[in-house]
């Protein structure tokens, strides 16, 4: 009976008093929370002076972290007592191994329980260290008792407590920061490396990346301390903190817009409307927690939310065989993983990272790169795309280049006929033309044959000459094969020799044609060339005999007719009312659209000149 009072005796002492942790000069190392107690003051009144004097049963604890989620409505009184074992005098520190808790307050027995603020609304701008540290001394053969007060009213509230020998801490401390500067370089270069892609080729994926890429690295700079004590100042940093919600939801924001951007969600209609619904709403939804502080803790919903929502969209998108999806969903294991262990840490359900300390930012920069490898192969994807794109629209251009050919073909035998048809009509037209005047000319001849008066007879040899000159034109244009352009010599000639027939005069004709002339023109210079000439023939010569020069060329796009002869010429004063110089006339200026110019002293010369229209 009396050995198990003596027992019962020893539990009581133990649960009272706790676990004493003996440390010496060769203790670098000790981690305190597991061989600590601990209560909880769910009322938030308890002072160290009630602790202290009010016998407040802490229990012992045995896990190395303690997490209680954001903001929990309590405090946690956390008691540790160290006994000097050696003969030296022991300086040592106490870290608080978490730089989000708000406000941390230490109290040592050997300093009669004096406060010594730290947490994140205490830091000074003298503090160095990521995390709070707290320095103790201890005699020879001391034990010291010291309390921890820990409490958190906008971040999480997650205890771990380290006990480190001077000397090492701040070995430990100088490495931590320098693979946390590594992280953050990594990150840095990968997201420069990002924007300068977006700057060459303005694909809105990559500064969506980019962007997120800097928001993840602002909340984990937050998340481990660097901001609090290296960037932002101290008196600034509470006011800072309260905009958490953003903090962690403008990378989440910026992910959102990469990954539709990335996975193109316009092709699945119904997730792009839900997701361009949310996107619009998430901001105002985020204002929510700026409003109080009672909902702190549920800060993070709408960003989880978004992110399960993403998911969603990426496994469809694998579904239907995106195969920027395949790196994304790959990408959203790791982000996910490091995300929901960060959480189960943060609640105590389970602390991964006590093994795995550098495991968030080793998941973050992995995640990265195969963002960037994602982004990489859509650059790549695209560029095979184009190619393929550029092949089948070169084949395309071949195809449409043939039908155009076999098109244009089809068309010029089409038109060569119709050509060939016009030709043969033209020709017919012309043939037909021809013989009528040739008909009436005979007609003309035959009533002339008949009539003694020399004036009637010269007018009805002047009307066969004006048709002959017309019907001349015709017979020319059904013997050649261009039907544009006259020979000017040809037709000329025939329009000479048609006029000495009509006469007895013996006239020396000098014909030089160094052009031809347009279908349309010549009709009207072979009417002028008959008047002319026939007048010469019936005026110029009173015996008979004398030359007649015709000179027909063309200089700077301008035609020039000349006809002279050398005869006895005549008076342009002297009123007349010949019809063949007012036909000249008239068809010079009115047809050909020229000028012409008359000497008749001693001679008749005339010269036309009109443009070549």
């Amino acid at each position: 009976m009396y050995i198990y009072r003596l027992l019962l005796l020893l539990c009581l002492v133990t649960f009272s008093f706790g676990k004493v942790i003996e440390i010496d000069d060769k203790t670098d190392f000790e981690e305190l929370l597991s061989k600590s107690s601990i209560y909880l003051d769910y009322e938030n009144t308890l002072s160290i002076k009630q602790i202290l004097n009010n016998n407040i049963q802490f229990k012992n604890n045995n896990e190395k972290l303690l997490g209680f989620g954001y903001s929990p409505k309590f405090t946690v009184w956390i008691k540790i007592q160290l006994h000097n074992k050696s003969e030296k005098t022991l300086h040592k520190i106490i870290e608080y191994d978490n730089a989000l808790t708000t406000n941390i307050t230490f109290y040592s027995s050997t300093n009669n329980y004096k406060p010594h603020n730290e947490g994140l609304k205490h830091i000074t701008k003298d503090r160095k260290s990521i995390n709070p540290i707290f320095k103790i001394t201890l005699e020879p053969k001391q034990t010291a008792t010291y309390y921890i007060k820990s409490f958190s009213y906008i971040t999480t509230l997650i205890v771990k407590l380290n006990l480190w020998d001077n000397n090492k801490f701040y070995e430990e401390e100088i490495h931590h920061q320098v693979i946390l500067a590594l992280f953050f370089g990594a990150m840095s270069i990968l997201g420069l490396y990002n924007l300068f892609i977006f700057f060459f080729t303005k694909d809105r994926s990559y500064l969506y990346y980019v962007l997120y890429i800097f928001g993840i690295m602002l909340h984990h700079l937050m998340y481990v301390g660097v901001t609090n004590v290296y960037l932002i100042p101290h008196y600034f940093l509470m006011d800072f903190i309260k905009y958490a919600t953003f903090i962690v939801g403008f990378p989440a924001l910026a992910l959102a817009l990469f990954t539709k951007s990335f996975l193109r969600t316009s092709q699945y209609p119904i997730f792009n409307k839900i997701l361009n619904i949310y996107l619009i709403a998430f901001p105002f939804l985020l204002t929510i927690f700026l409003i109080t502080d009672e909902l702190n803790k549920y800060r993070n919903i709408f960003s989880v939310i978004l992110l399960i929502f993403l998911v969603v969209i990426t496994v469809y998108a694998a579904f239907k065989k995106n195969r920027q999806a395949y790196f994304v969903l790959f990408g959203w294991f790791i982000f996910l993983t490091a995300g929901m262990f960060m959480y189960l840490s943060s609640v105590g359900i389970l602390n991964i990272f006590t093994k795995f300390p550098y495991y968030i930012e080793i998941s973050l920069v992995l995640e990265a790169i195969i963002f960037s490898v994602a982004l990489a192969d859509r650059i790549k994807q695209l560029q095979k795309d184009k190619e393929e794109a550029n092949k089948k629209l070169i084949l395309q251009q071949k195809n449409e280049q043939k039908r155009l050919r076999e098109k244009v073909n089809e068309k010029t035998r089409d038109l060569k006929i119709a050509l060939d048809e016009k030709g043969l009509l033209l020709k017919e037209l012309n043939h037909r033309v021809k013989n009528n005047m040739q008909t009436i000319v005979s007609l003309i001849r035959l009533q002339s044959d008949d009539i003694e008066d020399e004036k009637l007879q010269d007018v009805l040899i002047t009307i066969q000459n004006r048709i002959s000159a017309m019907g001349h034109l015709h017979e020319l244009l059904y013997m050649q094969e261009n039907i544009v352009d006259v020979d000017a010599h040809k037709y000329f000639k025939l329009l000479i020799d048609e006029v000495r027939q009509s006469y007895s005069s013996i006239v020396n004709i000098n014909l030089n044609t160094k052009t031809n002339l347009q279908m349309g023109q010549a009709i009207y210079c072979g009417l002028i060339l008959n008047e002319l000439i026939s007048n010469s023939f019936k005026h110029a010569f009173k015996n008979k005999e004398g030359n007649i020069d015709i000179l027909l060329d063309k200089k700077n796009n301008e035609y020039i007719l000349i006809v002279e002869d050398n005869g006895v010429g005549f008076d342009q004063n002297k009123p007349t009312n010949s019809l063949g110089l007012i036909l000249i006339k008239t068809l010079a200026k009115e047809q050909l659209k020229g000028n012409i110019d008359i000497d008749s002293k001693n001679k008749v010369k005339v010269e036309i000149r009109w443009a070549n229209v």
